[in-house]
């Protein structure tokens, strides 16, 4: 479908014109059609599909006809004064993403106004979203943290809000924002239209979709395959063993343009001491960081001054950088989704990518379902010389899941997983403490015998 097949009004289809975009993806086809038709839209797609189009253009669109018309009794129009739309985005990077695209799609807009509102940021940034805000900018692009603290501050009024959008709505679960999401959600008026988009739909997703929405459209895109171009490959090995393997890798400096994630900020920090100390041209990029240092970083990283990345799954979704060439996953992400949104990073702009994972001994039963989800085995390349690593396979015959012994167990369940007592050791257990306790009661009783007969003499 072309979007000229759409509702949109002319300014809209005229900056996608000068954008030259003229097709519109399946999620864009899917939800514009219903914003525009005033319902709640729960979008379930990956990035990368074009879903911050599909909530923007329809909502711009709105905005810069001034009214409204839905057809089924309800209309009216947007007030100058008022924030009309507030967008929610998990992160600053992401927030940032969202207002250049919205610069881009109200170029022909210029009464549409907009302020993005994230942390990490002097004090003069807040005064600037502060001012911005209290004149009513239409829309919002905030990260849920600091429009929290702009409402506690009483910076903000959203009592007029008519577009309420949540983006990467799983993401911010992940990262502890519910109770934020809900506290501003119920600023909101009534009739508020809710959009919501998330890459994945658990449970927690559903409940909240439950809470905020009204009768939602459902558009539920498939996650798709990583792109065939990427060529998929895994070290099977032990956890002390992958500085060393990354050692291997980079050794002949010959990797550019490479990103390497890590669920752990700590551990990005190790990386990359460990790449610097190799003389590899590397940065890295975590939560503790400061919104100027993490800017600095991106564009480093994005103009070519820095050659490696290493980051947490900050940069995994959201962020738009076409000439990566390898992505290394120093640890198995948390799912299959997690693993489609780091490995794609590469292999973008129909060019070759590589992806490599460090798989560790338990994380083998993760790895698999990834490999399951992708109907294929990856390729598991040999160990460096000298190295010895787990075998690829579950331990047990439990549907075929992997069941590995960590530190910090007591000693009671260690014994018993470890069969210290025999092969009957729990029912040995029972019958020693069964023994013990008619001993016991023996006891008591020819101790109270023994005390009657003194009571006698």
């Amino acid at each position: 479908m072309d979007f000229y097949d759409l509702d949109l009004n002319d300014n809209t289809l005229d900056a996608l014109d000068a954008m030259n975009f003229t097709t519109c993806t399946p999620v864009q086809e899917k939800c514009i059609p219903e914003i525009l038709a005033g319902k709640d839209v729960l979008g379930v797609a990956q990035t990368g599909t074009g879903k911050t189009a599909a909530y923007l253009l329809p909502i711009l669109s709105m905005l810069d006809d001034g009214c409204y018309d839905f057809g089924n009794g309800k209309n009216g129009t947007f007030p100058d004064d008022a924030i009309n739309c507030v967008i929610m985005s998990p992160t600053r990077e992401l927030a940032q993403q969202i207002d250049q695209a919205m610069q881009g799609f109200s170029y022909y807009m210029p009464e549409v106004s907009s302020v993005a509102v994230y942390g990490g940021n002097d004090g003069n940034r807040y005064d600037q979203e502060f001012k911005s805000m209290k004149m009513g900018a239409d829309v919002v692009i905030a990260t849920p943290g600091r429009l929290r603290s702009h409402i506690k501050m009483g910076n903000v009024d959203l009592s007029r809000v008519s577009f309420f959008v949540l983006d990467e709505a799983d993401r911010m679960l992940d990262m502890g924002f519910s109770d934020d999401i809900l506290s501003i959600a119920k600023l909101l008026p009534a009739d508020c239209q809710t959009i919501l988009f998330s890459a994945t739909m658990p449970n927690k997703i559903e409940e909240l979709a439950r809470t905020l929405m009204k009768s939602p459209s459902i558009a539920k895109l498939a996650v798709s395959k990583p792109a065939e171009k990427i060529h998929q490959m895994a070290y099977v090995c032990h956890e002390n063993q992958k500085l060393r393997i990354l050692h291997s890798l980079f050794k002949n400096n010959e990797l550019i343009r490479v990103i390497v994630f890590s669920s752990s900020k700590l551990k990005v920090k190790e990386i990359n001491r460990e790449l610097q100390m190799m003389k590899i041209n590397s940065d890295e990029m975590h939560s503790d960081l400061t919104q100027a240092e993490r800017d600095d970083v991106m564009y480093r990283f994005k103009s070519g001054q820095v050659d490696v990345l290493v980051a947490t799954d900050i940069v995994a979704r959201g962020i738009d950088i076409d000439d990566i060439a390898t992505v290394i996953n120093y640890d198995v992400p948390r799912d299959a989704e997690d693993y489609v949104h780091r490995i794609g990073r590469t292999a973008r702009a129909d060019r070759d990518g590589k992806a490599i994972t460090l798989v560790r001994g338990w994380e083998i039963k993760d790895f698999m379902m990834i490999e399951r989800f992708l109907e294929k085995t990856v390729e598991k390349i040999p160990l460096p010389d000298g190295m010895n690593g787990p075998e690829y396979k579950a331990l047990n015959k439990n549907g075929g899941r992997a069941v590995f012994h960590r530190r910090g167990r007591n000693r009671n369940q260690s014994a018993r997983r470890s069969g210290k007592y025999g092969k009957n050791g729990g029912k040995r257990k029972a019958e020693n403490r069964r023994t013990q306790s008619a001993h016991k009661k023996q006891n008591q009783e020819k101790a109270a015998k023994q005390q009657e007969s003194k009571g006698a003499e």
